[in-house]
């Protein structure tokens, strides 16, 4: 059995709070490590956490001027000058199908720098990673890690929603992003890759709040319900749409934006039935992809939704933001999605997908100045590779 074979059985064979030892033993008797620290990146992907017993024990370091943050963003391994003569620290992205997770920080010998060592313990955080999220059906250490602060009631029930921060497949590349990420209220996101399709969903629900969070967790779960259930996109709408009014009465409803992307071909099929919007990144030039409005979710019984088409270029990148974003206005008035979002989507085209929301919403914050946030803001992008 070679090293990483070993390393990876200890781990699918350790109990859920023990892995960060588990991985450290095993790093120490095959690789030599002296020391190890897991850190996970927090919910507003702005500080990287350590995991421990007792948590918030060790500071945390950012994730935009720190060797750690350096690994994180450049999700490659990133080797410090050397402190101490024969060590060295090494700093290992942890990821997870695309999904940015934090980083393993070792104290390595010299001689274990080398590109092969590298190559196979960055194959062992991605085993790590994946034990992680298997894991944290069973145990909070690794969820707790990943708080800077308190999070309301309703962000925690938004947070348990979401699929995770970003994800990849050879055809596309996806990141998404919530703020203000510890006080949630209606806004999410949700997406579902097959074989053949990638389902991807932006909801805005009414409400502040219990009152949103509550709509947003029927909405989503009567999606995903009528997802599984085989529903094409427009029927997804309708399901969802009749068990928020049968909820609601129409007193309080749902915006969303389903889009169903075809892998092979590049054919998206899209429901608009509220506020979200998507604007289109193609070569250097930025358009508001204008969809045909139809009623949010839960207004009247019975709606009926039609689905649209376009198609999407290798090479073209995709930008959904809620209301919160495009709506938010400068100490002029002017809307940030007059003319801000688009220059702010140009200036970040070298940026992957999975930074691009980060990026836009700091933008967003620089162009309201001293004024806070007054509604959810979220922000999803998407680069189309193909096939």
């Amino acid at each position: 059995m070679d090293r990483f074979a070993a390393v990876e059985r200890a781990l699918r064979d350790a109990a859920p709070h023990l892995l960060l030892d588990v991985v450290t033993g095993a790093l120490r008797e095959e690789y030599g490590v002296e020391r190890v620290e897991l850190r996970l990146a927090d919910y507003g992907l702005t500080t990287l956490q350590m995991v421990e017993d007792v948590p918030f024990t060790t500071e945390s370091v950012s994730l935009r001027n720190s060797p750690q943050g350096r690994a994180f963003g450049a999700q490659e391994p990133y080797v410090e000058s050397r402190a101490v003569r024969g060590a060295a620290t090494v700093h290992l992205p942890v990821t997870v199908r695309g999904d940015r997770m934090g980083v393993l920080t070792l104290t390595v010998p010299e001689e274990r720098c080398a590109p092969d060592d590298l190559t196979e313990m960055q194959r062992i955080c991605e085993a790590l990673g994946h034990e992680i999220l298997v894991a944290e059906r069973d145990t909070d250490l690794y969820l707790l890690a990943r708080r800077a602060a308190r999070l309301t009631l309703a962000a925690e029930m938004q947070w348990q929603l979401l699929p995770g921060h970003s994800v990849a497949r050879p055809e596309f590349a996806l990141g998404a992003h919530l703020e203000p990420a510890y006080a949630i209220f209606g806004d999410n996101f949700d997406w579902s890759v097959s074989a053949h399709h990638l389902t991807l969903t932006v909801t805005n629900g009414m409400g502040q709040g219990m009152e949103a969070a509550l709509l947003t967790n029927l909405v989503v779960n009567a999606l995903r319900n009528a997802r599984r259930a085989g529903l094409d996109l427009a029927g997804q709408a309708s399901l969802a749409d009749q068990a928020v009014y049968a909820q609601y009465r129409g007193e309080l409803h749902a915006s969303v934006l389903l889009l169903r992307f075809d892998l092979a071909t590049g054919e998206v099929e899209a429901v608009d039935a509220g506020s979200p919007r998507m604007w289109r990144l193609r070569g250097r030039a930025v358009t508001c992809v204008d969809f045909d409005a139809q009623l949010p979710l839960g207004m009247f019984e019975e709606t009926a939704y039609v689905t649209e088409r376009l198609r999407l270029e290798p090479g073209d990148r995709v930008l959904v933001g809620s209301d919160g974003v495009y709506d938010s206005v400068s100490k002029m008035g002017e809307p940030y999605g007059e003319r801000a979002l688009a220059r702010s989507l140009s200036a970040h085209r070298l940026l992957p997908a999975s930074q691009v929301p980060q990026a836009v919403l700091r933008d967003l914050a620089d162009y309201r100045g001293a004024l806070p946030l007054d509604d959810d803001a979220l922000v999803v992008c998407l680069d189309w590779f193909g096939r």
